[in-house]
């Protein structure tokens, strides 16, 4: 029998119901982007170009029978990463990028190593599964140092808001697969104890401009970056205003507006009731991710891919918004498909490909003809 590609099985398993929750947010993230800048506008039409070649690549890439590649890739971005620091692009104080020789382009390794570390950890699981009473010490030991190597390295650059997202998205994966309750009580008492220590140390260590905006955070005076933001916000009211009311973007008083603080001009334009709309559709997204994890139940490297995923999507949403009305300091967190920018913006598309591809080719022979089955 020949193998097709685009047969009844693959479009009767594809999640139809996804993409077309993704296509909402993408077409407003344009719109809002086209009316700060058109320049801007024309850049994400790019990038959603090439993100759409990648979702068709990733799509129909041979995934499970290229499970075995996956640490290889999980490495090379580890070197990339340790690449930084010996020959990093520094920019704002930061040492986080690469430059292609010959091209004069940069990349952020530690946006393409985030595929990879999702990866990686389903692949992990997927290797040693959990046993009813949850992980011992010996896997929880293992899963914790591949989540300590990136972390360390992204953490040196120093992108802090990175490092941490990447440690709570492995946290996360290990709390939905499950710790024995030994490992719950001792982690517990050691944060407790020894919390304030590493965060004095920590502190310590960190660039003077986090400093800063830690401090700002703490402080009663709201730093330029949070005042404005929340202006912006409050000027929105419930239904918003029409673009030229919209003052504190367009009088340019709202700083990266198109990027980091989108969430606070997407307020200004559309109000309270768009905040929530905006808000309820990412949460749509989350929930119907975890939901998926039925369909695969028992595929545990979909299902570490699927949770990891939608956590991911969570926090940055939460963090980017907190940032925004000032209930977190700022930090350089996206919006989920919202901010103006390639590399996260590729990224949750190929998760979002690797997903659907898992999905749809699950059952296919191509799949389940390989030496080792993901079903446990």
């Amino acid at each position: 029998m020949k193998f097709s590609i685009f047969n009844r099985r693959t479009f009767a398993h594809f999640d139809w119901a996804l993409i077309l929750m993704i296509l909402p947010i993408m077409a407003m993230s344009f719109f809002l982007i086209r009316e700060i800048n058109i320049n801007l506008a024309y850049k994400q039409g790019g990038y959603i170009a090439v993100a759409f070649c990648l979702f068709i690549i990733a799509f129909l890439l041979p995934i499970r029978r290229l499970y075995w590649a996956i640490p290889f890739a999980y490495w090379f971005g580890v070197g990339l990463l340790a690449l930084v620091d010996i020959v990093g692009v520094t920019r704002m104080g930061a040492q986080r990028w690469l430059e292609l020789p010959f091209f004069g382009l940069t990349f952020q390794p530690s946006e393409i190593f985030k595929p990879c570390f999702i990866l990686m950890l389903a692949y992990l699981i997927r290797e040693s599964p959990p046993s009813k009473g949850g992980y011992e010490w010996r896997t929880f030991f293992k899963l914790l140092f591949y989540i300590a190597v990136p972390f360390a390295l992204i953490m040196k650059e120093p992108d802090l808001g990175t490092a941490f997202l990447l440690a709570l998205i492995g946290g996360g994966v290990m709390i939905a697969v499950g710790l024995q309750r030994k490992i719950w009580v001792t982690f517990a008492l050691v944060l407790s104890l020894s919390g304030g220590f590493f965060y004095f140390v920590g502190y310590d260590m960190l660039p003077d401009y986090q400093k800063k905006r830690i401090e700002d955070f703490l402080s009663e005076n709201d730093s330029y970056h949070a005042r404005q933001s929340l202006i912006a916000i409050g000027n929105g009211g419930i239904s918003g205003k029409q673009p030229e009311e919209a003052t504190q973007t367009q009088l340019r008083f709202l700083p990266i507006a198109a990027s980091d603080f989108i969430f606070a001009y997407f307020a200004e334009r559309f109000g309270f009731a768009g905040a929530l709309l905006l808000i309820a559709l990412y949460a749509m997204i989350v929930l119907h991710l975890f939901s998926l994890n039925s369909k695969a139940r028992g595929d545990y490297f979909t299902m570490v891919t699927i949770t990891a995923t939608a956590i991911m999507i969570f926090l940055y949403m939460a963090v980017n918004i907190a940032m925004t009305t000032r209930l977190a300091p700022v930090v350089g967190v996206p919006l989920p498909l919202f901010s103006h920018g390639g590399s996260s913006f590729v990224n949750f598309i190929v998760m979002f490909a690797i997903i659907e591809n898992l999905l749809a080719f699950r059952f296919d022979f191509l799949y389940t003809s390989a030496p080792r089955s993901l079903d446990r």
